[in-house]
């Protein structure tokens, strides 16, 4: 199924506009077109899909779940929720509001926070397709392990303290009360509603994502046809200790979703970047943006907000030096 958009990016690019495969504009054009016509159809096509089995999902057992769970198992599993659904940084706040009222601790909900803009079923598919099943796994454990190392950590400094005032009420009202047991399900959705509901939920996203998808793939594209080959590995490249912090740097600006980062993944290890260095820099772009922490402004204070922004640029750093160390070894 892929091949159909590399013909397209063939003809397109080759046939309609004219240009060379042998030219590095005509390269970067061609993987420019590529990978916007690949990423918007499977953006369309694998959230309408996993929209409509979300449509019949019944939230508050959910909460009700992770809530009477002990804190172990509660950062695994806000992690994994996190990590299944296809919440971008936009939609994961109304979400964290959600959690806190069912009086989940703020640890657990950290976990999926933390989780949620760094893997969705989008980046997974593409990783596989375009860097292979190992380091599309290091990417799911390292996202995962993110959320659930990053979840304790701000239980054991109690930094619900840190919430918002309307938030720390909500934690606190609901914390009053014993956690619900009741069974009572939602109204079934038809059919014809689970797809008006997939639809919506499809069109709701893309129209967040769609130029962030067109800005990563550009800067992907920037970096697979324009910059000479070898520059990157010269000035990032594996054995110079400062890469990954400067790396995890320099992402910060660069804001990316988890789907329009991939391309630019590709085109650094193509170019001869590091692994380590590789993710440390997307994971910044993703989960450590100046457009992340606007919109986390709005429910936490600037202490939980700095401590969570330090929390990750160390862990992202540390995680590039180690992944760093390991490929060298192998």
């Amino acid at each position: 199924m892929l091949e159909i958009f590399t013909r397209f990016a063939d003809w397109l690019a080759y046939t309609v506009l004219g240009l060379s495969a042998e030219t590095k504009l005509g390269d970067a054009v061609h993987f420019f077109i590529e990978d916007v016509s690949k990423i918007y159809v499977l953006l369309v096509v694998m959230i309408y899909l996993i929209a409509l089995i979300r449509a019949a999902l019944n939230v508050e057992r959910v909460r009700d779940y992770l809530a009477g769970k002990n804190k172990g198992i509660g950062y695994v599993l806000g992690s994994l929720f996190g990590a299944v659904t296809p919440f971008c940084s936009c939609s994961s706040i109304p979400v964290f509001l959600g959690f806190t009222s069912a009086g989940i601790p703020v640890g657990i909900t950290m976990a999926f926070l933390l989780t949620s803009p760094l893997i969705n079923e989008v980046a997974v598919l593409l990783l596989l397709s375009l860097v292979g099943w190992k380091i599309t796994l290091m990417y799911v454990l390292i996202g995962m392990m993110t959320g659930i190392l990053g979840g304790a950590f701000l239980d054991s400094i109690k930094a619900e303290r840190w919430l918002r005032d309307f938030a720390l009420k909500a934690l606190q009202k609901a914390r009053q009360a014993p956690v619900s047991n009741s069974q009572s399900e939602q109204p079934s959705l038809t059919l014809k509603q689970r797809h008006q509901f997939a639809k919506q939920e499809a069109l709701d996203i893309f129209s967040r994502v769609w130029k962030w998808v067109l800005i990563g793939v550009g800067l992907g594209a920037a970096l697979h046809g324009v910059v000479p080959d070898g520059w990157i590995a010269q000035h990032f490249g594996e054995g110079q200790w400062w890469s990954v912090p400067a790396a995890v740097v320099l992402g910060i600006p660069l804001y990316s979703n988890a789907t329009g980062v991939i391309p630019v993944m590709e085109s650094l290890l193509v170019n001869g970047l590091p692994v380590g260095t590789t993710i440390a820099f997307c994971m910044s772009t993703v989960a450590a943006s100046f457009p992340e922490f606007i919109l986390l402004k709005q429910v936490m204070q600037w202490r939980l907000l700095s401590c969570v922004f330090v929390m990750l640029l160390v862990s992202f750093t540390l995680v590039g030096w180690l992944l760093n160390a390991l490929a060298a070894l192998m």
